[in-house]
């Protein structure tokens, strides 16, 4: 299942509010830098994007996510990834920043700039750029056993203040795909990193700490990352594995 919910949908949640989750990774920094492309199997300039998101999802330092878009299915392909959920992602994103126009292929880095997704230098300036911020949160995230997770957060910088979401991201690490129609017609392309289920897992104040047990089913890779609302600025992150 794919798109924004209200609660995780990859399983049971439960959610609360106090002190407590043990040990686990990443407490000590922001985590990877965030690019999330926004792209579509019927877009003819957006495999040189693809093709860049895959070199970043080789980084350790950046947490890479393809988000197919469907408003590019019209003209005769329609995108296998492709989700709605997206295009109103990426449509918030514009909103947020006034922007009037949505395009293929976009970056947002760190969800507060864009960029065009076939402007490397543009891109890796500005993940370099956003490696060496403060880390705002402490995120901790811990698998408590087979499916289970157990995630954590309090404000590490007195001044931030604010609503934040917490959400559970899972995608798929790669798959290839014949297209036959289209603009890209007559080309296999090799995907990477595609989303397939955003989730909200809470919503959170940011005055106290964060506390919450998820249950994560299949064997996806999922990223935890919490950002203000807005969509905007992404305060942490966290990959698993």
């Amino acid at each position: 299942m794919r798109g924004l919910k209200a609660w995780a949908t990859a399983g049971a949640l439960i959610l609360g509010l106090g002190a407590g989750a043990a040990a686990a990774q990443g407490d000590a920094d922001r985590g990877p830098v965030v690019v999330e492309l926004f792209t579509s199997q019927g877009c003819s300039s957006c495999p040189p994007a693809d093709a860049l998101l895959a070199e970043l999802a080789k980084r350790e330092g950046v947490l890479a996510l393809a988000l197919h878009v469907d408003y590019w299915d019209y003209i005769g392909w329609k995108d296998s990834f492709g989700d709605p959920a997206h295009t109103r992602r990426q449509k918030a994103y514009a909103s947020a920043g006034g922007r009037r126009s949505i395009y293929t292929p976009q970056m947002i880095v760190q969800g507060a700039q864009h960029v065009v997704g076939t402007q490397p230098q543009n891109v890796r300036d500005l993940i370099t750029s956003h490696a060496s911020d403060p880390a705002l949160i402490a995120l901790r995230v811990e698998r408590t056993g087979v499916g289970k997770l157990r995630i954590s957060a309090r404000v590490s910088d007195p001044s931030l203040n604010g609503a934040a979401l917490v959400q559970v991201i899972r995608y798929e690490p790669s798959e290839t795909v014949k297209i036959t129609k289209g603009e890209n017609a007559g080309r296999t392309m090799t995907y990477t990193n595609i989303v397939t289920n955003w989730s909200l897992l809470g919503e959170w104040d940011m005055k106290q700490p964060f506390n919450a047990t998820a249950e994560l089913k299949g064997a996806r890779p999922a990223a935890i990352i919490v950002q203000r609302k807005g969509p905007g600025e992404i305060l942490a992150a966290r990959r698993l594995r």
